[in-house]
């Protein structure tokens, strides 16, 4: 798999035996600023990957000294002469794009080098594990500039609680990588982009090492439960187990740990435990 565009591109990683797609922000020029055709291009980047048998891990990093520092502000003023109408369908494909990361069937791995303002921390929270090197740091600026950030707002709130967004959505504070570790944004600070491309692929063919239909279920298990118990949740959750429990899959993953052989996966993907 492999697309390419002047401001990312898609690319089968050289290791994990093709079974990690990198997806990569390629405009450092303009800090991989975010506009209608960059949200157009990840969007369905991310659908593609999502929908590829052979993919097991996505890995999302960015070229430059900037991670992503949000929207493209140019774009954003021509948006705002825009009428009603049009800036909530530019607002919907945002939020869209935002909701596709979040929601791709296939882990995805997130890679902070650099700044992640505005929008770049609602990439990050989209993904499903984020590490960042040292020098990353982070901004919900969006009160800087007479904005809010509302379609990045429930997958941030999600990341960092109600807490931490009622001082950083108000402040527009800058903070860095231990602190957005410590809040719940980052899973890992790492020295440099070495480390962080190391760690990166080192968690990457972990997954894939891993049922690649159990780690989808995984995922979206995760979705499914992050609401009040009650009682439907306790029958979705059986039905849940019941399924995979009785999948080729799962019969095969029991089965080789119990023979103490590797799993059948292990031999059309990557071979790390």
């Amino acid at each position: 798999m492999s697309e390419q565009s002047r401001k990312y591109r898609v690319r089968k990683a050289d290791y994990a035996d093709g079974a990690v797609t990198e997806i990569v922000l390629t405009n450092p020029d303009k800090h991989n600023c975010f506009d209608d055709e960059l949200i157009e291009g990840l969007t369905g980047a991310f659908m593609l990957v999502g929908d590829d048998p052979e993919t097991r891990a996505v890995v999302l990093r960015a070229e430059g000294k900037s991670f992503s520092a949000g929207a493209d502000l140019n774009w954003m003023k021509r948006m705002a002469e825009n009428d009603e109408a049009a800036n909530i369908k530019d607002a919907e494909a945002l939020a869209g794009m935002i909701h596709t990361i979040n929601t791709c069937p296939k882990p995805v791995i997130g890679l902070v080098q650099g700044a992640a303002f505005g929008g770049g921390v609602g990439l990050a929270a989209a993904c499903d594990i984020v590490i960042a090197a040292e020098r990353a740091s982070f901004s919900l600026s969006e009160v800087k500039l007479g904005l809010i950030p509302a379609a990045i707002s429930p997958y941030v709130v999600s990341a960092i609680g109600q807490r931490a967004a009622r001082r950083y959505f108000l402040t527009a504070e800058r903070f860095g990588a231990d602190e957005a570790c410590r809040l719940g944004l980052v899973h890992e600070v790492v020295a440099d982009d070495a480390a962080l491309s190391a760690r990166g692929q080192e968690l990457a063919e972990t997954i894939c090492a891993n049922g690649p239909n159990s780690v989808a279920e995984s995922k979206d298990l995760i979705f499914a439960v992050d609401r009040p118990w009650n009682w439907d949740v306790h029958k979705d959750t059986a039905r849940r187990i019941a399924r995979v429990r009785a999948s080729a899959e799962g019969r095969e993953g029991v089965s080789a740990f119990l023979e103490k052989r590797p799993a059948a996966w292990l031999k059309s993907g990557a071979s790390k435990g």
